[in-house]
């Protein structure tokens, strides 16, 4: 029997413990109620500053998430920290590492911290921490933490999912910065040298040094570099400001707001002369089959749907000579038109798109098979048209 998730929403929104905990492990769980939830609260995110907190195991990542915890605190802002952990190899579970070292938090109503397991997955985080962070964020925390496991140099996924990502290094860790830079080096926004009270912390900084003036001469971000002795709490108040910096100039991405909101591929538009011909090819060579015809008026377009899995391929035909789609023909030639996914609610999608800037093709509208969509410029999606579908 499911839960109910309009209270338990409202519960989250008042930032209820004993609620987060409990919708926590509905979505590393998969409970159906998971998906319901963050549908509820997908309105209410894009608030919290989201931080991934990335680096090798020993850097001292979780002594300095603990440390600026307390600065954030004495400001008067509220604090979630999502801290992943290995699995236990015998209950599939959380170590619990990083919690026992932030065990003075434990008291404290303004600070939330959540343990959870890998579960095998690779990159530093576990399938659930997106969605994680968008529960957090719609709580009301001012502050999100993504403190990744501490795997080594593959330990970039957290940058599809922060704002804002720390890379916490440190003297002596045996880690050569040139072969570090195809890994997390090329993701960090800042790089904090912690224990940089050891013998090596210049030469690591003179390294890193060389690495931004790379990334600084093929166009890349170049990050800001601040000293740390988390145990100490030296440099803490430094890095909060460079982090802060670098969130004000919007440097990285949004957060996350595929992830939380459960979107999936629907389809890939792919702009051709004539249907026909193409399906000849996913017909007759591919074995796919066509799940719609029709023509959709308003954008003068002939459409045929071929079913792949859970995703479909989209044939668009023009109409006529002077639909959008033949103008993309003229110009580009046959190919990929749009990425299309579908989202829970087009809606509150749409709105926050617009409140970051994202520039919009048009307001959202009936199309193929009735579904209502819109379109997502190429200027802000990276060079790629995308469209976003109502579930």
């Amino acid at each position: 029997m499911l839960e109910n998730v309009p209270d338990m929403g409202q519960k989250i929104l008042a930032r209820d413990e004993r609620a987060l905990s409990r919708a926590a492990t509905w979505i590393e769980n998969g409970r159906p109620e998971a998906a319901a939830l963050l549908k509820i609260l997908l309105p209410h995110t894009g608030r919290a500053l989201i931080l991934g907190v990335t680096g090798a195991p020993g850097a001292g990542k979780s002594t300095l998430c603990d440390q600026m915890t307390l600065a954030l605190r004495a400001e008067g802002k509220t604090v979630g920290i999502i801290a992943v952990d290995p699995s236990s190899p015998h209950s599939g579970g959380a170590i619990l590492g990083d919690r026992i070292r932030m065990q003075q938090h434990h008291s404290d109503p303004g600070v939330f911290i959540r343990s959870m397991a890998t579960r095998g997955e690779l990159g530093g985080v576990a399938r659930a921490t997106a969605k994680l962070g968008a529960l957090f964020d719609a709580a009301g925390f001012d502050v999100v933490f993504i403190e990744t496991v501490g795997v080594g140099q593959a330990e970039v996924e957290v940058a599809r999912l922060a704002a804002v990502t720390l890379v916490v290094v440190a003297p002596g860790m045996g880690d050569d910065v040139q072969a570090m830079k195809a890994g997390i080096l090329e993701i960090a926004d800042v790089f904090a040298i912690n224990k940089a009270d050891l013998p090596g912390a210049d030469k690591l900084e003179h390294d890193l040094m060389a690495f931004q003036n790379l990334a600084h001469g093929a166009g890349g971000r170049v990050p800001k570099i601040v000293r740390t002795v988390a145990s100490e709490a030296q440099g803490i108040n430094e890095v909060l400001d460079a982090i802060r910096a670098c969130n004000a100039r919007g440097t990285r991405r949004l957060a996350p707001l595929f992830e939380s909101s459960a979107a999936s591929i629907d389809h890939l538009g792919v702009a051709v002369r004539s249907v026909e011909h193409a399906l000849k090819f996913y017909q007759d060579q591919l074995g796919l089959e066509v799940s719609l015809r029709e023509t959709v008026e308003q954008e003068k377009v002939n459409v045929a749907m071929l079913a792949l899995g859970g995703s479909r391929i989209e044939l668009l035909e023009p109409a006529e000579s002077d639909s959008v789609i033949a103008k993309f023909l003229e110009k580009r030639g046959e190919g990929l038109h749009h990425v299309a996914l579908r989202v829970p609610d087009l809606k509150a999608s749409v709105e926050r798109l617009r409140a970051s800037g994202a520039r919009l093709v048009n307001e959202p509208r009936p199309g193929a098979g009735g579904h209502l969509y819109v379109f997502v410029h190429p200027s802000s999606t990276g060079g790629v048209l995308l469209e976003l579908i109502q579930e």
